[in-house]
């Protein structure tokens, strides 16, 4: 990665941006449920680059949905570095069988470093089709383009998320840095990737969404 690039995500909450969309609360998981099996399928955002493992976002993720009652299975499929190709080529061993639902996260990397957004839409159109066709279930994390590239690289980028989310009626939480993302405090030396805090931050926003996500796989025969 760029230095100067990683650097450039320091302009989100500078811009204000407020994402968050309004998710309706799952229904309470039966006691007597089997956990539901998810992995989390992203980069090193998801992974917990440079934080102890305990701390990483699916591992507070679960402890999070502990707290609420709700057992589940979790699955730390991040990789540091990754792009969308790259999470597409490892696909079918990240996601064993048996998964009910996968957590999407990648985009970041694609972005950083100005890859045409043809690439990182492309992909992940590959990776739902092929999660869908094995009766995975997704929620898809969006993304942010820097600005260093240009209104119209951001424009194109930015897109492809809520595009893909109506393509295949997956639900979407609109950017998963959300209330991280600019903030010095909660960033490594970086500038980019959340401390331990800032995982927490990103776990208690998203964690609507991945309730009413688990809500709908419930919903589902088994």
């Amino acid at each position: 990665m760029v230095e100067g690039a990683l650097r450039t995500f320091m302009w989100l909450m500078a811009a204000g941006l407020t994402l968050a969309l309004p998710i309706a609360p799952a229904a309470a998981q039966d006691p007597a449920a089997k956990p539901v099996k998810l992995v989390v399928l992203g980069d090193s955002l998801s992974a917990g680059y440079g934080l102890p493992a305990p701390a990483a976002f699916p591992i507070r993720l679960q402890l999070a949905l502990k707290d609420k009652g709700i057992a589940v299975e979790m699955i730390n499929a991040g990789v540091s570095g990754d792009t969308t190709s790259g999470g597409l080529g490892r696909l079918d061993w990240s996601v064993p069988d048996g998964t009910q639902g996968v957590i999407l996260e990648l985009g970041a990397n694609d972005a950083l470093r100005g890859t045409d957004p043809k690439v990182p839409r492309e992909a992940l159109t590959e990776i739902i089709k092929r999660l869908q066709a094995r009766n995975i279930t997704v929620l898809l994390c969006g993304m942010l383009a820097p600005p260093n590239y240009g209104a119209d690289y951001a424009d194109k980028f930015n897109a492809i998320y809520p595009d893909l989310s109506k393509q295949f009626g997956v639900p979407l939480y609109p950017f998963f840095l959300e209330g991280v993302a600019g903030n010095t405090r909660l960033a490594l030396p970086d500038g980019m990737h959340p401390t331990a805090e800032g995982v927490d931050i990103v776990v208690k926003n998203i964690l609507p969404s991945v309730e009413a996500f688990i809500g709908s796989i419930n919903k589902q025969p088994r």
